[in-house]
């Protein structure tokens, strides 16, 4: 699901049970344990069992997520008539590039993961053409900028979908730009990164590591960060997180 809908979905949710604020905590420290690697899940729930009237703030958030500006931001940036790479479904990305009529899509599929965001591409009539994830160093040399959907960031690292290190990598050989597409949501405490990091460690210790669907990668591999406030060089300032340091999180729920 795209994560803007699960942020609203479960922002609703919990604003529909009226936890007492100790279930509160329970509630969303298991979200985040269901969901490890969807960043804004991460911020709703941190910036809920923070506030001093969460049942208000659940409302106020999921008005953020559907705010978003990072699609128009996007939007705004790119070239006129720009060759652009993506890969898989990124649902941000998507909808800033269904704001133009002048790009041109390559799409790089890995297991039919780009099925939807193509046919996307197509119903708002944006010029596309699917290619194979093989074919990575041919399209990027080809293309104006390479955009990655960040699931989530701080200042070193970035979570993604996996095979963005493919295309980011395969860009970095012709120097074309890479900008990671970060939405409301997505930018994180390292200590949330950190946790993250930790899952997916214990994931890769008990299956292999390419069938897994996230990577974590350096934010170095990327020059710019498109978000709600426009386009900023990848580093602190567009890696400061959106919010606080929920500790409670990081607990394990007792089963």
């Amino acid at each position: 699901m795209d994560p803007a809908a699960l942020v609203e979905e479960t922002a609703h949710a919990l604003g529909s049970l009226h936890f007492d604020p100790a279930g509160l905590v329970v509630a969303c420290r298991r979200i985040v344990e269901r969901h490890p690697f969807t960043g804004p899940l991460w911020w709703l729930c941190a910036n809920v069992t923070t506030s001093t009237e969460p049942f208000e703030a659940v409302w106020e958030l999921a008005e953020q997520i559907r705010s978003d500006r990072t699609a128009s931001e996007l939007a705004a940036e790119l070239p006129d008539e720009s060759t652009v790479v993506t890969i898989g479904d990124p649902s941000v990305i998507g909808h800033g590039l269904a704001r133009r009529g002048d790009v041109r899509v390559l799409a790089l599929d890995i297991d039919h993961s780009a099925t939807s965001f193509v046919r996307r591409l197509e119903r708002y009539d944006v010029d596309y053409e699917p290619v194979d994830a093989g074919a990575a160093g041919s399209v990027t040399r080809l293309a104006d900028v390479v955009l990655i959907e960040a699931l989530a960031l701080d200042a070193d690292r970035i979570v993604v979908p996996s095979g963005s290190s493919t295309i980011a990598a395969a860009a970095t050989t012709w120097d074309t730009p890479v900008w990671l597409v970060a939405g409301v949501g997505r930018r994180l405490p390292t200590a949330f990164i950190d946790a993250m990091e930790s899952k997916r460690e214990a994931l890769v210790a008990e299956q292999n590591d390419w069938t897994l669907d996230v990577e974590i990668l350096p934010a170095s591999i990327v020059s710019d960060v498109i978000g709600p406030l426009g386009r900023m060089p990848m580093g602190p300032h567009a890696a400061q997180p959106e919010c606080p340091l929920a500790a409670e999180l990081l607990r394990a729920t007792a089963m």
